[in-house]
């Protein structure tokens, strides 16, 4: 609307013009030499308007035909150009789907057409990386070091190869070139802090760390985690030079992060050594809370330097109960009690976790075995089971298992990168149970046992019972590890009583006699034997249960015997002169 009122008003003025031209009278006389032109002034006007548009039509040629060759020569590098950017465009594509014949062709035609643009550079330095071509590649990344708008650019490029062809030295002294170069640069201070961690250089890591907080790379709550898992890493390595600064650090760290499990371990030692008893166990408690640990346990046992074992223990059941149901907590007290001779404690403590045992369950089931009955069939059972049972949890990082904590993944060099939990290798597997016991563990760590008396037969007896009471005895002597013998009373009728692992017997069974293993070794029927010996009351285990031993009772052996008839007497005075010698 406006555009209209203003092109209006513009004619309304032109003809207002015009109209006070054609009103003004009088003559308007030129004189030049010798020639003399008189005219109107309204003529005059228009004949100077029309030498005005003239001589600008003429300009306006002139300079058209003047600029023509610059004109056809920027038009041929718009096009040339244009070309360029369509090849960088393909390239790009190309590189994206990993087509690297046609990246390559792409990369030639805007180099050729396109030489100075940026894209282009990368685009050639793309290409020769996707066909492996390192030399290539790196000189064309140091050409775009060469240039202002590009030289960042290049130094990441360089840093990516030195990388690849495994060079840290000289990925390093990139990463700190572009980091002066642009401190914002995030790539570049996460290599310099890798590599400052990876030396043990924690002053300068912790510099890094709070340029990139200034920086706007990090958040707070990440920033306060890194500083303070650096803060742990140079109070550890500190440990034993500097114990000032070293708990200067650590105490520090465990405000940052007070849920890291080595910070607050040392933090409890140097507050247990300075009598701040107390501060010592919130810390653990705080770290507990988050995360059960096997460290926090023993700090917390420890607290009080020179307690005893009891003390200890009851201690450790305090801890345990602010995360009931934790395996921790029961391997924490199960320990403890050890060390006081609870064995009962240490076994109602480890009782829910038996049926699928952990390593360290297993180990510590063995040490019950071994210290409070001395059975060392039962505690080899268990070391046994430990060897193919589950894996406890551990420090691990990016599928490295540590004994330790580390600030620093050994794979990746990320910063805090461990973490406690149970290694992907020991997880089980869905085809079948994790844990698969033997019979030797089913004998030695069935809990069920039954005592089965076996009597001697009596006099009246039947034969077939005979040979199988002297059956079940041998079976009692030579049988495996889960049969023993007890003597029985001496002024008491001789029996034999063997405990045997059975499940619970059903009322119809209750009354048949219950007889052991068949033994190795049975007796023949068809040849007949002298009449065994009166059996003992006690009889001794002379042998390993799993030796099957030798026959000691002499008896005859079937094929040294004779099978032939007897050999007929001789006759004459040689056999008068052998009856009279054997008479």
């Amino acid at each position: 609307m406006i555009r209209i009122i203003l092109f209006l008003l513009l004619i309304a003025l032109g003809a207002a013009g015009a109209a006070w031209v054609a009103e003004q009278t009088g003559d308007f006389v030129l004189t030049w030499g010798n020639v003399r032109m008189k005219t109107t002034f309204p003529v005059f006007v228009l004949i100077l308007g029309v030498v005005v548009v003239a001589a600008i039509m003429l300009w306006t040629i002139l300079r058209g035909l003047w600029r023509t060759p610059e004109r056809i020569q920027r038009g041929r590098r718009e096009r040339r150009h244009a070309r360029g950017r369509q090849a960088i465009t393909q390239g790009l594509l190309a590189i994206g789907h990993g087509d690297s014949s046609a990246a390559r062709m792409h990369a030639e035609v805007a180099r050729k057409h396109a030489a100075h643009d940026p894209l282009a550079l990368l685009l050639h330095a793309q290409s020769a990386q996707l066909d492996g071509d390192r030399e290539g590649a790196q000189r064309t990344f140091r050409a775009m070091t060469e240039r202002e708008d590009t030289r960042l650019l290049g130094l990441r490029g360089l840093f990516i190869e030195a990388q690849r062809a495994d060079d840290p030295v000289a990925a390093v002294m990139v990463a700190e070139e572009a980091l002066k170069l642009s401190p914002s640069s995030s790539w570049a201070s996460h290599a310099v802090l890798g590599f400052c961690c990876a030396k043990g250089d924690w002053t300068g890591a912790l510099t890094i760390l709070d340029n990139n907080q200034s920086a706007g790379l990090i958040d707070k709550a990440t920033y306060r985690r890194q500083r303070g898992v650096l803060l742990t890493a140079r109070a550890l390595e500190l440990q034993n030079v500097d114990r000032d600064l070293s708990r200067e650090s650590v105490m520090e760290a465990v405000k940052l992060a007070p849920t890291l499990v080595p910070a607050a371990v040392l933090a409890s030692k140097y507050e247990s050594e300075a009598h701040q008893v107390r501060r010592s166990m919130r810390l653990v408690e705080t770290a507990w809370l988050a995360q059960p640990h096997p460290d926090l346990a023993d700090a917390y046992a420890h607290v009080k330097l020179g307690d005893a074992a009891r003390q200890r223990l009851v201690r450790v059941e305090t801890l345990a109960a602010k995360a009931p149901g934790h395996i921790e907590g029961a391997l924490a007290i199960a320990r403890a009690a050890i060390d006081a001779a609870e064995f009962g404690k240490a076994r109602e403590a480890l009782a829910p976790f038996v049926a699928a045992p952990t390593q360290r369950v297993a180990m510590l089931m063995a040490e019950i075995e071994r210290t409070e009955h001395g059975d060392s069939g039962r505690a080899r059972a268990w070391t046994l089971r430990a060897v193919r049972a589950l894996h406890d949890p551990a420090w691990t990082a990016d599928g490295y298992v540590s004994d330790r904590w580390r600030p620093v993944s050994p794979v990746t060099g990320r910063l805090d990168a461990f973490q406690w939990q149970t290694p992907v290798a020991s997880l089980p597997s869905d085809r079948g149970a994790a844990i698969e016991s033997s019979p030797f563990e089913e004998a030695m760590l069935a809990t069920p046992r039954r005592a089965v008396v076996l009597e001697p037969p009596s006099a009246g007896s039947e034969p077939g019972a005979e040979l199988a009471a002297t059956s079940a005895l041998a079976a009692a002597q030579d049988n495996a590890p889960s049969v023993s013998v007890e003597p029985a009373p001496i002024d008491a009728t001789p029996v034999v009583a063997a405990t045997v692992a059975a499940p619970a017997p059903s009322p119809s069974a209750e009354s048949a006699p219950v007889i052991g293993p068949a033994p190795l070794f049975r007796a023949r029927q068809d040849i007949p034997k002298a009449a065994p010996a009166p059996i003992p009351a006690v009889i001794p285990i002379i042998r390993a249960p799993d030796d099957p031993g030798i026959d000691e009772d002499g008896g005859r052996d079937e094929f040294a015997e004779q099978i032939g008839p007897p050999k007929a007497q001789a006759g004459g005075w040689r056999g008068f002169l052998s009856r009279w010698g054997g008479e």
